[in-house]
């Protein structure tokens, strides 16, 4: 069994990353392996809707110029994913809601019922919020959302300050426990049969 954890923070050794490092010790400690990626500073592409990976049915993305398509590759071999980002403006990062839509088009199928969860790093508010708009994909793509003991926050504004938030750092470790958890518990299992899509237009 293996996690991927997606670091959507430009700085490298921030926040975000010492939550995710916090997961991954845990997830060890549980017998689940993990790997940590991070979205870089340079810029992701967003979404422009134009269908090429549908046409192409590969699994990739048109765009073949940023981290995209090598982090789809990633989940292809892994069992489940974890998506951090720091908070701006009460947002996550605009570049890992970027890469998120891209890969769930382009490459939907190595994520469909994978379970998942979302952290939100922040320095005082806007965490719930950008919290819930990480989540929201999950939900649309089947895959089971992994919950804590609380929203998985936590606290910090200077490089390394989230491990000085006990809380957070708590959050993460039971964050990391419901996972390996939710895992072991659906090993080998079959996956649920899925209905054909019947989608809708509210405009007639």
């Amino acid at each position: 069994m293996k996690v991927l954890l997606i670091n959507g923070s430009a700085r490298r050794n921030g926040n975000t990353f010492v939550a995710l490092c916090e997961i991954a010790k845990t997830l060890e400690k549980e017998g689940v392996e993990s790997e940590i990626v991070q979205i870089g500073a340079r810029a992701v592409r967003g979404c422009i809707a134009c269908a090429k990976c549908k046409a192409n049915q590969n699994n990739r993305c048109i765009f073949d110029d940023d981290i995209c398509n090598q982090i789809s590759a990633k989940m292809k071999d892994c069992d489940a994913l974890v998506v951090g980002s720091p908070v701006y403006y009460g947002q996550p990062n605009g570049s890992v809601l970027s890469l998120v839509q891209r890969m769930f088009f382009s490459a939907g199928e190595y994520f469909v019922g994978k379970p998942a969860a979302a952290v939100a790093i922040c320095r005082r508010g806007g965490a719930t919020a950008a919290f819930q708009t990480l989540n929201m994909p999950f939900m649309m793509m089947n895959m089971p959302v992994i919950t804590s003991q609380y929203w998985n926050i936590a606290y910090g504004r200077e490089e390394g300050e989230a491990a000085l938030d006990t809380e957070g750092m708590q959050t993460m470790r039971t964050l990391a426990r419901n996972m390996a958890f939710v895992l072991k518990g659906i090993k080998d299992q079959p996956k649920p049969q899925t209905e054909a899509w019947q989608p809708m237009h509210f405009i007639r």
